[in-house]
């Protein structure tokens, strides 16, 4: 099957009601980090305000964020880099009344008739997801050459042998644009590539080694002394695992501090507010986001990513959203963005690695 983005369509702005519709309210933030009072709180639709007599798209947008109208444009911003006198939109309203028009129906899902009474209409360890996965291998070739990609993984594709290789694979095809991660990622899988074990399991054979939980605090203790993670790859002759794979391929990851992490690598982000515009750097870009088994994580990308993009030739083109884990609760928690933005497949996510490398011809 030969895959093609869906067209987007605009509201109707000759609706009477959009052309009688007043501009947007503006009142300015009356300290730095302080939103006015009856802000407008962005979601992760195209929203238009209207300025000017004009129906204005916000270019980026993302959940719990504000509209603020500077130098003739429309920035969303965080509440904590609001600064004082900056404009911001306000108003409750998304019909136009208050000229905040929300446009949730932009990209029009395939209709199809339903019975109101009729089996297996959600998504779960019972759904059958071959349709998913063509889609995918699809939906990936053309992002290679198209898109960016991101992906956010939790550590349990460094726990596998076959996962880990199979990913590496993926971002040494071009299917890997960004990564988002912990510092456990990371860890172990550098950890499987200078000791070939995981948590102090063989990655292979899945055997505790003596000792094996030191593993990951010697491994992490010899990137610090290094002084970087491309010089403890130079250095130990390391030349395998997914990290290794994005610094061949100039792949950028991310990863973010916790408060339970050990040591931590040395690029991991302590400071949660540096981590998240790190993030957020990554997601303003990306047209696929791929989250597999890390619920935090998924939730905190979810939240910060849009259902579309406007492309620099001005082109609103659909942002695809996927959630995979083993666990039908973890891919339910953005059940509410909508079919459109979320697409939930249940599965071992190191099974689903090594499938999708195969479909796309990796291995």
């Amino acid at each position: 099957m030969s895959f093609s983005l869906r067209p987007y369509t605009p509201p109707d702005f000759s609706r009477p009601e959009l052309l009688r519709a007043s501009d947007v309210k503006l009142a300015p933030c009356p300290r730095d980090g302080v939103a006015p009072d009856g802000y407008h709180a962005m979601s992760i639709f195209p929203e238009y305000l209207k300025q000017g007599g004009v129906w204005r798209l916000a270019r980026e947008s993302r959940m719990d964020c504000v509209a603020v109208w500077e130098g003739g444009d429309l920035h969303i911003r965080e509440f904590r880099n609001l600064k004082q006198g900056d404009l911001v939109a306000v108003g409750r309203t998304e019909h136009g009344e208050e000229g905040i028009y929300l446009h949730a129906d932009g990209f029009h899902e395939p209709s199809q008739d339903r019975d109101r009474f009729a089996f297996r209409q959600g998504r779960s360890r019972e759904t059958s997801f071959s349709r998913d996965y063509n889609e995918l291998y699809e939906l990936l070739r053309y992002e290679k050459d198209h898109g960016k990609v991101v992906w956010v993984l939790g550590p349990a594709f460094a726990f596998d042998y076959d996962a880990r290789d199979a990913f590496s694979r993926l971002v040494r095809g071009g299917y890997v644009h960004a990564i988002l991660a912990g510092n456990a990622l990371a860890t172990h899988d550098l950890e499987a590539a200078y000791l070939g074990t995981a948590l102090g399991q063989d990655i292979l054979s899945q055997e505790s080694r003596p000792n094996g939980h030191y593993n990951h605090l010697d491994t992490i203790n010899r990137v610090r002394l290094h002084g970087s993670i491309p010089a403890f790859l130079r250095e130990e002759h390391i030349d395998n695992g997914i990290i290794c794979a994005c610094e061949e391929m100039g792949v950028p990851y991310v990863l973010a501090g916790s408060i339970r992490d050990d040591g931590p690598l040395p690029p991991v982000f302590g400071d949660v507010y540096r981590a998240q515009d790190a993030m957020r750097d990554q997601i303003r870009s990306a047209t696929t986001v791929i989250c597999l088994a890390t619920m935090l994580h998924t939730i905190a990308t979810g939240n910060m990513t849009p259902s579309y993009r406007v492309l620099p030739d001005g082109t609103v083109r659909q942002v695809y959203f996927y959630c995979v884990d083993i666990s039908e609760f973890a891919v339910n928690k953005l059940s509410d963005r909508g079919s459109l933005s979320a697409r939930s497949i249940v599965t071992n996510v190191q099974d689903f690695a090594v499938n999708l490398a195969k479909g796309l011809h990796l291995m």
